[in-house]
């Protein structure tokens, strides 16, 4: 059995690497490279061949709720949305909470092209959009509805906020799209700080020529071409036997070698957070590594792996290592494997207000601390509370509302029993494959 495991980076991924490790009685040793955790999230101003990082004005992309390890809430003053340096300090508390620093050795040296839709981190009324939509409810709707319907409810939705044609940025019509997270874009548009130009054709010494005849001129050409993941630290013959997420066995290992005892933490890409994925990755790796659980004969894994290429393949899509990952679908799949998935429709029999909260309200990260290995005591109360946490940041001038809607809320409750039940029966017996396109059959 294993008994020492080394961890390669202490960000995001390779903290909840470590706190699984010792959850089962493992050795835990991470190399990091930097002199501080968090990864990309820890800002530098100076740049280091070979290292990134985040840029000084960003801000996460999905919510604290979402986002948390799932055994950690996040602090309720802190906002919904954290800029770099709050995020940087709940991975130190998380850290420290845990006891996790004295496991970790620093220092260690091992113009657009397509249509874009943009997505703001406000939802209906002002609550995190992800905690709107990332739901079971909404998940079921997928299953349920034809995907080009569910395409067109999407661009609906986006159009709601402005009209992406008007703009020049997506038409219904866009066969190829992307979706961006950002408020601000739009208003530079709307003000003329940003200008929309198609595809450049060609560089002059001082300026740009587009496709459609234009030029202007330029001072500096910035490349957004994003992220090529590498494992400089693993030999060739390793390295060979992945070339994207999708050629791992659950986008986590590869299933050619004679032990398994190499697992790739956070090579996923969600329509969720990523961190709560890799968390759950990693639950699930620690398990096998201690003997709790097991991995299935390699033919099985290849079977399953040439099942998900083969979706690749019908998807068209020529960024087959960019694909995204539906959220829900696969933490369900890597919780199943690891024996921690929630079972919404028992709960209905014990605990009915738990089940209705988990099936329509945020898919949140401690849904997957109630049962099995792991199981958080303060699972429980952390669901039926995170509404509170959201607002909490932002009621520093609270307003008199004297309306009471608890009676219509226990008649929608009431109402959507069937439909739970309805639901988690169908999802249990016809579940769909968890890949989505990037450039879109799917929102």
């Amino acid at each position: 059995m294993v008994r020492r495991v080394a961890v390669i980076g202490a960000g995001a991924s390779g903290l909840a690497s470590i706190k699984c490790c010792l959850d089962e009685g493992l050795e835990p040793t991470c190399f990091e490279r930097n002199d501080d955790i968090g990864g990309l999230w820890c800002f530098a101003d100076t740049v280091d061949c070979g290292r990134t990082s985040v840029y000084r004005s960003v801000i996460a992309n999905t919510s604290k709720e979402m986002s948390c390890f799932s055994d950690f809430p996040c602090p309720e003053n802190f906002p919904n949305f954290l800029p770099h340096h709050q995020l940087l300090e709940y991975f130190r508390m998380y850290a420290r909470h845990f006891d996790l620093l004295q496991h970790i050795r620093f220092k260690v040296f091992l113009s657009a092209r397509s249509s874009t839709w943009v997505v703001s981190r406000i939802s209906s009324q002002g609550f995190p959009f992800d905690m709107v939509i990332t739901t079971r409810f909404t998940h079921f709707l997928y299953w349920l509805l034809p995907s080009a319907i569910m395409k067109r409810i999407g661009f609906w939705k986006f159009n709601s906020w402005f009209n992406h044609t008007n703009y020049g940025l997506a038409s219904v019509k866009s066969s190829k799209f992307n979706i961006i997270i950002n408020e601000e874009l739009p208003f530079c548009i709307l003000s003329g700080t940003v200008v929309l130009k198609p595809n450049v054709k060609e560089f002059t010494e001082s300026s740009a020529v587009f496709e459609d005849g234009t030029s202007e001129n330029i001072d500096v050409v910035v490349f957004t071409t994003g992220y090529v993941f590498s494992f400089p630290f693993l030999e060739d013959s390793v390295r060979s036997l992945f070339k994207h997420s999708c050629s791992l066995y659950k986008c986590i290992f590869p299933a050619q070698l004679e032990k398994p005892t190499l697992a790739i933490i956070g090579l996923v890409q969600l329509t969720g957070s990523v961190m709560v994925g890799a968390e759950m990755q990693a639950r699930w790796v620690t398990g096998i590594f201690a003997g709790s659980n097991k991995l299935p004969p390699v033919t099985k894994m290849m079977a399953d792996i040439s099942k998900k290429e083969k979706q690749l393949a019908k998807s068209n899509s020529p960024e087959k290592a960019n694909m995204w990952i539906n959220f829900i679908s696969y933490m369900d799949e890597i919780a199943s494997c690891a024996g921690v998935k929630p079972r919404v429709l028992r709960l209905l029999l014990t605990d009915p207000r738990l089940a209705l909260t988990m099936f329509f309200g945020p898919c949140s990260p401690y849904q997957y601390r109630l049962v099995g290995r792991g199981r958080w005591s303060g699972a429980r109360s952390a669901i039926l509370t995170q509404w509170q946490r959201a607002l909490k940041p932002l009621q520093t001038r609270v307003l008199d509302d004297s309306s009471d809607s608890s009676s219509s809320l226990r008649w929608l409750c009431l109402l959507a029993l069937p439909a739970v039940l309805v639901a988690g029966f169908l999802l249990s017996k016809y579940p769909r494959p968890w890949w989505i396109p990037r450039a879109g059959s799917h929102l």
